[in-house]
């Protein structure tokens, strides 16, 4: 065959493998169309990628955008064989619980994570947001704790399991949800929070309790006093394990968890015999920290994960908008107006308190009715203006990131970013607030990238997707990334 003609041949194929996928809707769908990234779809590796966000760092880019519809790794899946609460190990009382809830069959996290955690294994579970993470680790510790309770004395303050949480928010969402369960099987649940930690000191409450859901400082002064016993702890759960081992928590964290006796495995019998371990998140650094292996041994942990851990929720279309810093404000109000016309519920997101309080003003100036709140507020005015927007009193709800991990807002159908995040893993935290389990559909996503360093994200996540690739840097340890950028900054200006 002549040089030419091969040269014809290969034009062809790709003009015909390009022709075929602009068939299908676009996953990455651009305001020049020439940039829109389909399905299928690969790029020479010597030519390098084009990127809709490639010249976004020019001031000439404002009013660019681009909407990613779907993963490019996300492959139409066949029908699969669904096993039941019952193939699962799931026992008759919490079946019956399960479906007068409405729930016929577990997702497939809790297909994968129930069994694991019946047996008595230390595991890691690390799936997408809002895919029934929650229920679950609780079905199984609520199936153990049926189990143990009779042959164990039963004593005041001293549950046979714990849930820590990182934030008061989400000691209160999953203590209800754990509370909802089991009011129906005889089960007494505690939800401990900071806040009136030294009342608590000097009135201890007196109750019985056969699972505590408790934020990690209220839990430490309260264990080291002695008020909340731990010798009939028989499994611990750290939900958004990926904050908790974060720099800023896993000092104390070990502190706590070292007065546990994590076994390898847990034999479980009645009474059972040791302490079982369960992390739980969206997000996990690839490496654990090496606090971790102070109170379990690393290797007596098993992984139980799915194929979307890291990657873009492929059902929630995601709007990236290049506007200028002087742009949002009436941006935003235009967008949060139609969502009121709509009856949509919004969450925006800001990286800073004053920012949250600005947003909140401005809408509720603009006679858009919005709560906002952030790390900064007092625990009885945050945990009120929250219930007000869960409940929908309120339909906007202005936050920093304090309410972006494990909230369940199931009715949140739009997710702005006022402030694009600048790190994936609170980017994906973020975004999980809606789309989730037993949501309403057409939820979607919208992110305002304004600065060079949200552009650098934007570019590597637009990146991710073209080249069928996991999300990139989801390494969760925020505070050691901050305190690296920092020592960077410190050692160039020095230089």
């Amino acid at each position: 065959m002549s040089k030419v003609r091969r040269l014809w041949n290969n034009s062809y194929c790709r003009y015909f493998s390009v022709q075929q996928a602009k068939k299908k809707l676009p996953i990455i769908s651009c305001k020049h169309s020439e940039l829109n990234h389909y399905q299928g779809q690969t790029y020479n590796k010597f030519k390098g990628i084009p990127l809709a966000s490639k010249g976004w760092l020019h001031h000439k880019s404002k009013g660019d955008y681009f909407i990613i519809y779907g993963n490019a790794n996300e492959k139409e899946e066949k029908p699969v064989y669904r096993k039941s609460f019952e193939e699962i190990g799931v026992c008759k009382e919490l079946i019956e619980v399960m479906s007068d809830a409405g729930y016929s069959l577990p997702t497939e996290i809790q297909t994968k994570a129930i069994p694991t955690i019946l047996e008595g294994h230390n595991s890691i579970v690390t799936a997408e947001t809002g895919c029934g993470k929650t229920l679950g680790y609780l079905l199984p510790i609520f199936q153990h704790i049926l189990n143990w309770k009779p042959s164990i004395p039963e004593e005041f303050n001293s549950p046979l399991a714990v849930v820590i949480t990182p934030s008061r928010e989400l000691a209160n969402q999953i203590g209800d949800v754990a509370q909802n369960i089991a009011q129906n099987l005889n089960l007494n649940v505690t939800t401990l929070v900071g806040g009136k930690t030294k009342q608590k000191m000097i009135n201890p409450p007196i109750e019985y309790c056969d699972l505590l859901v408790t934020t990690l400082g209220a839990y430490s002064k309260l264990v080291t006093t002695g008020i909340f016993k731990i010798h009939n702890i028989h499994h611990v759960v750290l939900d958004e394990a990926d904050t908790l081992l974060d720099d800023s928590f896993v000092e104390k964290l070990s502190y706590v968890l070292r007065k546990f006796s994590i076994q390898y495995k847990v034999e479980i019998q009645t009474p059972p015999v040791g302490c079982q371990l369960t992390f739980v998140s969206a997000t996990m650094p690839q490496e654990l920290p090496e606090a971790v292996q102070s109170f379990v041994d690393p290797d007596s942990l098993k992984t139980i994960t799915t194929s979307r851990i890291h990657k873009l929720l492929p059902h929630v279309p995601q709007k990236f908008m290049r506007i200028g810093k002087a742009q949002k404000p009436m941006e935003l109000l235009k967008l949060v107006q139609a969502d009121i016309n709509m009856k949509r519920p919004v969450i925006v997101f800001s990286n800073k308190t004053a920012t949250c309080d600005f947003v909140s003003m401005f809408l509720n100036e603009n006679n858009i009715e919005c709560v906002n709140i952030n790390g900064q507020m007092a625990v009885v005015l945050k945990e009120g203006k929250f219930e007000l927007f869960r409940t929908g009193k309120v339909n906007v709800l202005s936050s920093t990131d304090i309410a972006s991990r494990g909230l369940d807002t199931t009715h949140v159908q739009h997710i702005i970013n006022y402030d694009f995040p600048l790190y994936t893993a609170d980017y994906i935290h973020r975004c999980g607030r809606t789309g989730r389990l037993g949501s309403t559909q057409n939820c979607s996503i919208t992110n305002f990238i304004s600065w060079p360093r949200e552009i650098q994200l934007v570019q590597k996540i637009e990146t991710s997707v073209r080249k069928h690739e996991d999300l990139p840097s989801v390494n969760a340890n925020i505070k050691r990334l901050i305190d690296n950028r920092i020592m960077k900054l410190t050692k160039s200006s020095i230089i």
